[in-house]
């Protein structure tokens, strides 16, 4: 059989191939390029047009479809879930009830074969395969398309050790699964089995389910020379799936081997896979600073090579790991359509009854109730991902941060969507919707011109009718560690409260003394608007207009994929009250100093003090503003902060019990019999004083350090004074060759410390700094050292540090700093991805700009064979 002839017209009757042929003509060349539809049919199946276009087979619209991948049925998802004692249906029921509402339209995820074969590829009938078939079914419901991995070659471990494996991953490793001959036969055995699996809920054949639309053969291989296995292996793996009558698109990861492209660029797929992740992963800590560069751009390579140009191109995993801010996915999406790809899934979606804890993927993170702003973003990019034309391209950043009918903003921290119908925000604007009377649907965190919302978590308004809205809220969550740090299940990183909270709304037609009625289960309220404002708990609520009729729109009502009185949100977290808080790095002597912090579990009557104490000096008690109900501030006064060192505590008063933290401990540290020694401090420095940008034995929890592409690496030592100082090393040469996507000048090891916070509290100071002190030494044949300063609009300055062979403190000037490139770190993957990114900025280093400080060692001048050079430094100031 010819299985390149599908690849032309998949899903097909062959007599219906010239027609489709004709037509796919007509519409490459009579209608826009990249007209997407704005929600994927109910029912229909692909094809690829003769331009390489997907399509839908009626409609003959482009596909564009947004979501992500989720992994509860299986491996560590699965093991969690049983270990809480969560049902597993259940969990997926809401989940993808809340993907729903994100507007997902994509659902993808390798399977772990490793789970559901045995060693000869046979298919088992078990307990993850009846969780896949059913969340295949939930999916369906909901309008999701899928786009299925059967092969993982993954263990089930992470992030704990493998267990009760039974699969031919088990045995065959990835670099070897594609060579040795038992291995493909059980590969060829187990695709078989399961495109024919008929799916127990939907009754369907796997490769027969018009909404299982492509399926790429296995994730992420690792191949190299010769090309002829590789070659052959692809060949069996099409000729297998085609030999079950399957006849929708097969797609392959092109991104993972280079070294063997050609092999499948020239294979019989149907079209090519790539992932993004433009940060790295597993830093270990929340990544700071402007992450726009990384994502403004997908330089896929092949694109002047016809076998590519010719076939779709889908993106099966992205994600911003380690970062919360909600600006990545928009700029994602954006780029994606750049590039091409008309499908993009990002990895993973946290699912809610283990989200509290982080724990399935460190690095990774989002869930609608635990990060709501995120998650909001994630809606956003979807509308990006099908309204901006495929191959549309933009202005390089800063230009972008506005496109279309979209707003991405480091400064403010947000993403927007500002169109006639739907206005969505990540956060607090200030914007005003384009037209409020045309708006069907709102969605946010925070507070905008149409609502005004103390909360935390996110919001959904969708109308219904005129005067007549569904309103979604959904409860507080408060991060209360480090997502990105080590994780367990023992450890909450955000905390769940179902506060009642005033909430104002100001829809067109709506009123100001609308009626509020609870629509899901358990949601008694009925209640009367004052002035535009009403109070409300987590909940979905009908709103309309005083004296509508609204009895038509009962919970079970549709809207779309989903009934009006759904509603899924985490229970509240049972330690009530948590105080949050980071201690500044310096105070400036002499100057009032305002302290904040975001206080959880506690009620609108309950009062807050700051414990301010001068170390053998004044104490005071202050009382702190409640901003919200969970923020508040205080003023600690200029006469207090002479210098010296500041200790201090918060302390929640509810009724006649006292808490202070940090904590929480019982008690007020102003007791005579209070003892614990737990408290929050910072120096009180004068005008004169360095300011730190980097101090080894100090910052280890909030840098990035280690080597650039193989070339280095990064770790501790201590001096011959036994001070701590980071070492940048460069790696033995013969593991130090740069890969082929690197540029020959490219650093070998690096330094990345964002300081912002640090200079925003010396900002009156900032006048008065001269120059950069490095203190530091650099061993023997030690290549160039850079250092590099990013302002928040990702304009950098370079300069070059001399460093002798000992220990000493070398000035740069500040006027040495000229504007150059910073490197993207951490580095990016795939390693095609951009090495450096330059942004216009003003000629002289705008110090009360900057915020990033880059440390570049380069590779060694020295040409003996065992060369292993190294870079140490103790500290990096402003002086």
């Amino acid at each position: 059989m010819n299985y390149l002839f599908p690849s032309r017209s998949v899903g097909l009757p062959r007599k219906s191939y010239l027609f489709y042929l004709l037509a796919g003509l007509f519409l490459t060349l009579g209608l826009p390029k990249a007209y997407a539809q704005k929600a994927p049919p109910a029912t229909a199946d692909i094809y690829i047009d003769p331009a390489g276009v997907i399509r839908w087979q009626g409609s003959r619209q482009e596909v564009a479809l947004f979501g992500v991948n989720y992994t509860t049925p299986f491996a560590y998802s699965y093991r969690a879930h049983k270990k809480l004692g969560v049902n597993l249906e259940q969990a997926i029921d809401q989940d993808v009830y809340h993907l729903s509402r994100l507007g997902i339209d994509a659902f993808r995820v390798h399977v772990w074969d490793v789970e559901i074969t045995d060693t000869a590829g046979n298919l088992l009938d078990n307990e993850h395969l009846r969780l896949f078939d059913y969340l295949i079914q939930k999916l369906k419901q909901r309008n999701i398309k899928i786009l299925l991995t059967p092969i993982a070659y993954w263990g089930n471990g992470y992030p704990e050790p493998d267990t009760a494996m039974t699969g031919f991953s088990s045995i065959y490793p990835k670099n070897k699964a594609y060579r040795i001959p038992r291995a493909i036969k059980a590969q060829e055995n187990y695709l078989t089995q399961f495109l024919n699996h008929r799916n127990p809920y939907t009754k369907q054949l796997n490769r027969e389910d018009p909404d299982i639309i492509a399926y790429e053969v296995c994730n992420e291989p690792h191949y190299s020379q010769p090309e002829a296995e590789v070659s052959s292996f692809v060949q069996r793996m099409v000729a297998a799936m085609r030999a079950t009558g399957y006849r929708k698109p097969i797609f392959y990861n092109i991104a993972e081997s280079p070294a063997v492209a050609n092999a499948i660029l020239s294979s019989p797929v149907d079209g090519f896979t790539f992932q993004w992740y433009p940060s790295g992963l597993v830093n270990g800590h929340t990544l700071r600073g402007n992450p726009l560069p990384y994502v403004q751009q997908y330089p896929t390579p092949y694109r002047q090579d016809p076998r590519f140009t010719s076939k779709p191109r889908l993106v099966y995993e992205f994600e911003s790991g380690d970062i919360l801010q909600p600006l990545m996915y928009p700029m994602m999406a954006r780029s994606f359509r750049g590039a091409g790809f008309q499908w993009a899934t990002q990895f993973a979606y946290d699912p809610l009854a283990i989200a509290y804890a982080n724990t399935e993927y460190q690095t990774h993170y989002l869930n609608l109730a635990y990060t709501p702003a995120k998650a909001i973003s994630l809606l956003i990019a979807g509308r990006v991902f099908r309204q901006v034309k495929r191959d549309q391209q933009f202005p390089a950043f800063p230009k972008d941060s506005v496109f279309n009918n979209f707003r991405v903003s480091y400064r403010a921290g947000l993403s927007e969507l500002n169109a006639d119908e739907e206005f969505l925000y990540t956060g607090t604007t200030t914007t005003r919707p384009r037209k409020p009377a045309a708006l069907r649907r709102v969605a946010g965190t925070g507070s905008s011109a149409v609502v005004n919302y103390e909360g935390t978590g996110a919001y959904f308004l969708d109308r219904l009718a005129n005067g007549v809205w569904r309103l979604e809220v959904m409860p507080d969550a408060i991060a209360v560690r480090d997502p990105f740090d080590k994780t367990s299940l023992r450890q909450t990183v955000t905390h769940i409260f179902w506060n009642t909270q005033p909430m104002r709304l100001s829809l067109p037609g709506l009123g100001a003394d609308f009626m509020v009625r609870g629509l899901n289960q358990g949601n008694t309220l009925q209640a009367q608007a004052s002035n535009g404002t009403v109070r409300l708990q987590p909940g979905v609520y009908l709103v309309a207009t005083r004296g509508k009729n609204t009895g038509s729109f009962t919970a079970q009502t549709r809207l779309g994929a989903i009934q009006l009185g759904e509603f899924v949100a985490p229970a509240p977290t049972t330690q009530q009250v948590q105080v949050v808080h980071t201690a500044p790095a310096q105070l400036q002597a002499g100057r009032a100093a305002t302290l904040q912090a975001t206080i959880a579990g506690v009620e609108a009557a309950d009062s807050v003090l700051l414990v301010a104490q001068h170390f053998y000096g004044p104490t005071r008690t202050l009382p702190m503003r409640r901003l919200t109900l969970t923020t508040a501030e205080a003023t600690v006064p200029a006469e207090q902060l002479y210098p010296g060192l500041l200790r201090y505590w918060v302390v929640v008063k509810h009724q006649d019990k006292s808490t202070t933290f940090p904590g929480p401990l019982t008690g007020s540290p102003k007791d005579w019999d209070f003892v614990p020694r737990e408290y929050w401090e910072a120096p009180i420095v004068a005008a004169d004083a360095a300011l730190p940008l980097f101090q080894a034995a100090q910052d280890q929890p909030r840098i990035e350090a280690g080597g650039i592409t193989g070339g280095g690496w990064a770790d501790y030592v201590t001096t011959p004074t036994g001070a701590i100082a980071l070492r940048l090393r460069q790696s033995p040469p013969a593991t130090s060759a740069a890969a082929p996507t690197t540029p020959a000048n490219a650093p070998i090891a690096f330094l990345r410390t964002y300081f912002r916070d640090r200079l925003t509290l010396r900002a009156s100071d900032l006048a008065n700094i001269k120059e950069l002190v490095v203190r530091g030494r650099k061993g023997a044949g030690a290549g160039r050292v850079q250092l590099v300063l990013i302002t928040r609009d990702a304009a950098a300055y370079v300069a070059n540090v001399e460093l002798g062979a000992d220990m000493q403190e070398v000035s740069v000037p500040l006027s040495s700093f000229q504007p150059g490139s910073q490197v993207l770190l951490p580095r990016p993957y795939p390693g095609f991805l951009p090495f450096t990114f330059q942004a216009p900025g003003p000629a002289t280093l705008p110090l009360a700009e900057v915020e990033v400080l880059q440390v570049l060692l380069h590779p060694s001048t020295a040409t003996g064979s065992d060369a292993r050079p190294f870079l140490d430094f103790e500290s990096i100031v402003l002086r």
